[in-house]
């Protein structure tokens, strides 16, 4: 229902750093309102487990297309939409790590 994820790497930096932590669901209605703007944790086949910035949802299709704000992050415009099945779960807490 629950799952406490540590962030790695720069794809939402600033607003997300390496050593933050999220709190995601899974939990169904919370997961039906994914829409613009919400930050959610998927896995790709190539690119293993990934937090992204929902830039857009096709309801019809149950897919979100992605995008990381880094200049350099790997998003839906390299690997196109995320399907719903590969979902981990929804960003509902971001923990940000103490300043150092």
């Amino acid at each position: 229902m629950f799952r406490l994820l540590k962030v790695t790497g720069d794809s939402l930096y600033p607003a997300y750093r390496q050593g933050d932590f999220v709190l995601i669901t899974k939990i169904p209605f919370l997961l039906n309102s994914i829409r613009r703007g919400d930050v959610i944790v998927f896995e790709h086949p190539a690119y293993g487990t990934l937090i992204k910035r929902v830039e857009s949802v096709s309801a019809d299709r149950g897919v979100y297309y992605v995008l990381g704000v880094h200049e350099n992050s790997v998003d839906s415009r390299q690997f196109g939409p995320v399907d719903r099945q590969a979902l981990v779960g929804k960003v509902i807490w971001h923990i940000s790590k103490p300043a150092a």
